[in-house]
């Protein structure tokens, strides 16, 4: 199994895979009420077998290719995960999301997370446009968009009913192009006019 480094601080970036359906549901448990602020997770995984389920239904679709799941762990404990909800390699576009528990907010986490799978993404499989749909009332969500540079393409108006709530959807998006980008712009060092 491979792990990928997201930093000095040792958390790390994993595949969740359905043999983990005891440490995925702990990790639900641990954060059920804030994670289900907005991601109805919790209401699909509520004990082992349903747990098992939604991780094998993760490794069906990247056997399809057709979607991905991976863990964040932080200090040896699964803390989060980033995904692609949808990936599809004809149209070139996929769809990243996240969550975090509670104990795992505020560490730039998901952020450096998520690039790595766009990287992936854009990289490996020519994944052109990367979108991030968010409730409009996500803010931290809403933040992580901004900080991979994502531009906001629009608001689908109370298109999510979610425990009986109409939610506006906020769709952001980046492109292949632009990531690079920004991804080189980032690892450049900053000359001075005159030096």
């Amino acid at each position: 199994m491979y792990a990928i480094s997201l930093g000095d601080d040792g958390a790390e970036l994993r595949p969740l895979e359905p043999w983990r359906a005891e440490e995925f549901l702990a990790h639900v448990d641990r954060g059920r009420e804030f994670i289900g602020q907005y991601n109805a997770l919790p209401d699909v995984v509520t004990d082992r077998e349903s747990s098992r389920s939604f991780l094998q239904a993760y490794a069906d679709k990247a056997a399809a290719d057709a979607g991905r799941l991976w863990g964040i762990w932080a200090d040896g404990t699964l803390v989060g995960a980033v995904l692609f909800r949808r990936f599809d390699v004809v149209q070139g576009i996929a769809e990243a999301g996240c969550w975090l528990e509670p104990a795992a907010v505020g560490k730039g986490l998901v952020t450096r997370a998520v690039r790595v799978i766009i990287d992936w993404a854009v990289e490996e499989r020519g994944i052109h446009r990367v979108e991030w749909w968010v409730s409009a009332g996500n803010e931290p969500s809403i933040s992580v968009a901004r900080r991979l540079g994502m531009a906001k393409d629009g608001v689908l108006r109370e298109s999510y009913l979610y425990r009986g709530k109409r939610h506006d959807e906020e769709i952001w998006s980046v492109l292949a192009p632009q990531w690079r980008a920004a991804r080189l712009a980032s690892r450049s060092p900053h000359v001075r006019d005159g030096a």
